[in-house]
């Protein structure tokens, strides 16, 4: 009966996507300001009905789902075409109890899609010549009382803290003991650990998994303790560097530091998952302020954001335009290749780097209590797309290849 009760709201607003993606013109990221002067990959009648069957493949996402035991309350997602061109749409709820439609507009927690960000900017720290990627983490931390006892603390060093081969665990979701003790912070909503305590609950005194660079294992206690080194090397707190580095001259408006609970714009979140994981409330968003504190994550990823501008930040990031200097090399090559026939296959500077059934996919993927996200670009076409769920127990990887099988068809056709 919700489900049936759900669909009847919906056929009520399911053109409302479209609509608001017709009438926008340029997103409110400016997401084609930057290329007013790009040739069209599409002329109008065929952008028209692309952004038609976008709509129609993301609707028909959300109806299968409540057909199913997916929790997929509503969606954002957003694609940029070669020439720069942004459209953002929505489907479903983004509050189930009041009937509240979702917007293309709205924000969500996009998890680990941070990553890519911390990245860009110790990235572009190094090609200032502000940070060596290739130091030894010590050469920052090494005079705190606590590092000596962090696994493999004399040899890892800052890239592999970042393509995750400094040998670390992923205590968010591999160690019971520690979804306790989170249990316990998100008991209140003002409280989380700092990076320290978080790093002290999860290895200090731990065997590494494997010596630093000796294997790859995805951990967001590397991204901590990246942004700790990237804090000490250039005395600057993390987020005042990428607003500036990256976040205020591309003029990613809908992208938001998480540093705080009140954030504006914020769809209502159904943490499915974490509820099971760390006994969190299934509603994370409570008088328009997040339940938990979002500054609990940090560097692990540590960003509200929203389709429109992750595809604008992936097409500026993997096509060389976001960081100064010639650093999409560096991105790109992964730091243990775990498929020795396919070594360039792998996970680089914060991101995956794939094979999917549209061909190489460069990207990542989010979970934040009440969210998933994820994000690909196509760099043989040009083409970026994203979906934002707002439920962290989605299956947005079933739905992902479909988006973008209806852009990259698009395309095609306009080729031929």
């Amino acid at each position: 009966m919700r489900h049936a009760h759900h669909r009847r709201v919906f056929s009520r607003l399911a053109g409302l996507g479209v609509c608001l993606v017709l009438a926008c013109g340029a997103p409110p990221d400016g997401g084609q300001g930057d290329v007013a002067e790009a040739e069209p990959s599409l002329s109008q009648d065929a952008t028209e009905a692309l952004v038609e069957a976008f709509q129609a493949e993301l609707d028909a996402a959300w109806a299968q789902a409540q057909e199913t035991d997916e929790n997929f309350p509503g969606a954002t997602a957003a694609f940029i075409l070669p020439d720069g061109r942004v459209f953002g749409f929505a489907t479903g709820l983004s509050d189930v109890d009041d009937e509240i439609p979702m917007t293309p507009d709205l924000r969500m927690g996009s998890g680990s899609i941070g990553k890519t960000y911390v990245a860009a900017v110790a990235l572009q720290l190094a090609m200032n010549g502000d940070l060596d990627l290739d130091a030894p983490v010590s050469t920052w931390l090494g005079d705190e009382e606590w590092f000596s006892r962090v696994p493999n603390h004399a040899d890892f060093t800052v890239r592999n803290l970042l393509n995750h081969t400094a040998g670390m665990i992923q205590p968010y979701f591999e160690d019971p003991d520690f979804a306790v003790r989170l249990g316990e912070v998100f008991r209140d909503p003002d409280a989380y650990m700092t990076p320290e305590e978080f790093i002290a609950e999860t290895v200090l005194d731990a065997e590494p998994l494997f010596p630093a660079g000796g294997g790859y294992h995805y951990s967001d206690v590397h991204y901590t303790l990246a942004g700790l080194a990237i804090e000490e090397a250039t005395g600057r707190a993390y987020y005042d560097l990428l607003d500036e580095l990256f976040l205020d001259p591309l003029g990613l408006d809908l992208t938001l530091a998480a540093d705080r609970r009140d954030l504006p714009g914020l769809a209502q979140g159904y943490a499915h998952r974490s509820s099971q994981l760390y006994g969190t409330p299934l509603e994370v968003v409570v008088d328009g302020q997040l339940i938990l504190h979002p500054l609990q994550e940090w560097t692990g990823g540590g960003l509200v954001n929203n389709p429109q501008a992750m595809v604008r930040w992936a097409k500026l990031l993997y096509e060389g335009e976001a960081i100064s200097g010639d650093d999409v090399p560096q991105l790109l090559e992964v730091g243990f290749p775990r498929d020795s026939t396919q070594p360039h296959l792998g996970y680089g500077l914060a991101v995956s780097v794939a094979e999917s059934e549209h061909g190489l996919t460069y990207g990542h993927g989010g979970f934040w209590p009440g969210y998933n996200s994820l994000l690909a670009y196509y760099p043989d076409h040009g083409v970026a797309v994203s979906i934002q769920v707002n439920s962290d127990d989605s299956r947005m990887r079933d739905h992902m290849p479909k988006l973008a099988g209806v852009v990259l068809a698009a395309l095609a056709d306009a080729g031929s």
